[in-house]
C-alpha cells in the first residue's frame, strides 16, 4: 500500500501540480479544499504527510496545524507547510506550532517531492522536474 499524503489547498490548479508530482513520486493523495475539511480528512484518512496551505477558508492552515499537532493521536502525523505567505513571523509561528517543514510558493518541485518523500520515510520515485510549481 503506498503511503497516503493530504493536500490541504484552496488553488485548483496548486491541487493538480502537487497531484501529479506527488502520485509520479509513487505515492497516493487525497485533498481538502479547506480547513474545516482537512481536519476531518486527517482524523478519517490517518495520512503519511500532510501538505498545508496557511490561507485556507473556514479554518486557516495554523488553526489547522495546532489542531493536529495538539491532539495525542495525531500530533505524530508529519505537517509540510506549502504557503505563498513567506514572511519569517509566518515560518516562526509554523514551527512553533509544530510543523515539520516549512516551503514558500513559488517552490522547487524536486525540492517539495523531496521534502514529501523524506518525511513520508520512502525513497523518491520517478524524476521530479526541475521546473517551479505555483
Amino acid at each position: 500500500m503506498r503511503p497516503l499524503v493530504l493536500i490541504a489547498e484552496d488553488e485548483p490548479y496548486i491541487v493538480e501540480s502537487l497531484t501529479f508530482l506527488i502520485e509520479r513520486a509513487g505515492l497516493a493523495v487525497a485533498t481538502a479544499k479547506d480547513g474545516a475539511l482537512a481536519i476531518q480528512a486527517i482524523r478519517n484518512l490517518r495520512p503519511a504527510v500532510v501538505v498545508l496551505d496557511i490561507m485556507l477558508p473556514e479554518e486557516n492552515g495554523l488553526e489547522v496545524l495546532k489542531a493536529v499537532k495538539g491532539n495525542p493521536e495525531l500530533m505524530t502525523i508529519p505537517v509540510l507547510v506549502l504557503t505563498a505567505r513567506g514572511q519569517e513571523n509566518d515560518r516562526q509561528m509554523a514551527l512553533k506550532l509544530g510543523a515539520d517543514a516549512f516551503i514558500t510558493k513559488p517552490f522547487s518541485n524536486r525540492d517539495v517531492i523531496e521534502r514529501i518523500c523524506a518525511l513520508a520515510g520512502v525513497p523518491v520515485e520517478g524524476e521530479a522536474s526541475e521546473g517551479q510549481g505555483a
